[in-house]
């Protein structure tokens, strides 16, 4: 049995979080979910048990249990311990405005997962608690609301890394990183520099990121025919596609796709309407 309720967040941070996804899964098998590489920083706030993390994006970096694990952009998938009940929910977050939300620069939080009560930011020491305590969806993205919009920093990123970012997101990673350059008037590498610098990875990486989590959207929604999809994300070839894949995902498409899909929500799950509260 499974429960998802997505809601877009309140309009004074909706430019700097995508949405809001709660879940409540029962009678899952015991199995390792994949965190897979995403356009986001994604935090995830159990309602339940903490979460266990036991492998990270980051080669030798050690296992962890978190209450609220932070995850920045990265290219390797987070391995999570699937219990047999999970709870909670999932924000997923603009990399450009982590600085203002969470007060950390997204390159710092690049390949790695950290506990949202390390990051010392007041206002998020009790959110956990307080969200499992709600009564119901709307009461706990109301309290998100509150929690993001209140003593929210300013920051303003370079608007030259932030235009480039906005194309390659808006291209679903299929414009070339010369092209780009050429377009914001910096040479390629000044532009590759300035971007890691500040998000964490290159122009040429983000691509990848953005082709490989746009083919795990329309796998999602029923799209399985490798080699259409293949070409309609930016992909040489299904060769090309699966290879990517096994990199990013850490095995191939066909073993994602038994072994995960079947537990997974997707873009036509029912919406909690924005005025929720």
């Amino acid at each position: 049995m499974a429960e998802w309720v997505i809601r877009r967040p309140h309009p004074a941070v909706r430019s700097l979080i995508t949405r809001y996804i709660g879940y409540t899964q029962r009678d899952l098998p015991p199995s390792v979910h994949r965190g897979l590489p995403s356009r986001h920083v994604t935090l995830i706030i159990s309602l339940a048990e903490p979460i266990r993390i036991t492998g990270m994006p980051r080669p030798g970096e050690a296992a962890a249990t978190m209450a609220a694990p932070v995850g920045g952009m990265h290219l390797s998938p987070a391995l999570i311990a699937q219990d047999a009940f999970q709870s909670g929910i999932q924000i997923e977050l603009d990399p450009l405005g982590v600085p203002a939300l969470l007060g950390v620069a997204p390159a710092e939080l690049s390949d790695y997962v950290v506990d949202l009560a390390d990051l010392g930011v007041p206002r998020f020491a009790r959110l956990p608690e307080r969200l499992a305590a709600a009564p119901g969806w709307a009461r706990r993205f109301a309290i998100l609301d509150e929690a993001f919009t209140a003593g929210m920093a300013v920051h303003e990123p370079s608007p030259e890394v932030a235009w480039a970012w906005r194309r390659l997101v808006n291209s679903a990673g299929r414009l070339r990183v010369g092209t780009l350059s050429e377009e914001v008037g910096w040479s390629r590498r000044h532009l590759t520099e300035r971007f890691r610098r500040q998000l964490g990875l290159s122009p040429k990486q983000v691509a990848r990121v953005l082709r490989f989590e746009r083919a795990g959207t329309l796998l999602r929604q029923g799209h399985d025919d490798l080699a259409e999809l293949a070409v309609a994300c930016g992909f040489y070839d299904q060769a090309h596609l699966s290879n990517e894949w096994r990199a990013l995902a850490g095995c191939s498409p066909g073993t994602w796709i038994a072994e995960e899909l079947p537990f997974l929500q997707d873009d036509r799950v029912a919406r909690e309407p924005d005025s929720a509260a």
